[in-house]
């Protein structure tokens, strides 16, 4: 981030090809999330797309400096339309997981013309898509997550395998330990523990799902703790071009536990022309 860069700005980086199409890639919302751990290994199977790799306020890369003043849906997605119209990108596909996904809605709602396809991954964008209900869900799982993480003695590397254990793997033995102290580290940055304690954004996008003409994957984990498949197919069905894919024997981050499956879905719709 430059010095004449806001310090919400959003950081970001570049993978694989050095030109052709852009793919922004996004993470998600928990306690040292980033997108080069999120992501890593989506991207290295597919080093012929052009993937944009972005940390939004308050993580990653971009939480080494001053913290972000909220966490906001809203803000992140005013951020990432800046750095996109910086960066000269007129329009861009996205793949995104849980927080950053609903951020990629956000901005097809409010600038449809700067994103193409969207892949979401476990994204929570409003309590009943549709009007659905009841689903199974669990609002209140966030929250108690990050503040048993932050709390008492802190975050610890065995707290964030615990989290991974948890929340993001279904076969918690699988656990890569560089992943581990990856997350750890980016979770006990200056801007990250600054952060910790701040409201999770509370936007409800329900009310503009109806206006995402964006083509949409919804990709779900079968074993996601935070929302069921039927809250993943209410969503895919509340979006006007809302397609649905359920991976099974994976949790929150299937992009993570299966890499190989999550690249080949993401390829194959991004990539579809009808």
């Amino acid at each position: 981030m430059s010095a004449t860069e806001p310090a919400t700005a959003p950081v970001h980086g570049w993978a694989g090809a050095a030109h052709g199409p852009v793919t922004a890639v996004l993470h998600g919302g928990g306690p040292g999330c980033h997108t080069t751990s999120d992501f890593a290994a989506v991207m290295a199977l597919r080093p012929q797309r052009r993937w944009l790799w972005v940390d939004l306020p308050g993580y990653g890369a971009s939480a080494t400096g001053q913290p972000a003043p909220q966490r906001s849906v809203t803000a992140a997605a005013d951020g990432l339309a800046a750095l996109l119209e910086r960066l000269g990108t007129e329009r861009v596909a996205v793949l995104a997981q849980s927080y950053g996904g609903t951020v990629a809605l956000k901005l097809a709602a409010d600038r449809p013309e700067r994103l193409g396809r969207i892949v979401l991954i476990g994204s929570q964008p409003t309590p009943a898509p549709g009007g659905a209900g009841p689903l199974r869900t669990d609002p209140g799982l966030a929250v108690r997550a990050r503040t048993e993480y932050y709390g008492g003695d802190g975050p610890s590397s065995a707290k964030t395998r615990a989290l991974l254990a948890e929340l993001e793997w279904y076969d918690a033995t699988r656990i890569p330990e560089p992943t581990v102290l990856a997350r750890y580290r980016a979770s006990t940055t200056a801007g990250a523990l600054a952060t910790a304690h701040l409201p999770a954004p509370a936007e409800d996008l329900g009310p503009v799902l109806g206006t995402v003409r964006a083509p949409t994957l919804v990709l779900w984990g079968r074993h996601d703790p935070f929302a069921g498949p039927d809250y993943a197919a209410a969503l895919a069905d509340a979006l006007p071009r809302g397609d649905l894919a359920v991976i099974g024997r994976t949790s929150h981050h299937p992009q993570a536990e299966r890499p190989a499956t999550v690249a080949a879905l993401a390829d194959a719709f991004l990539t579809d022309r009808s």
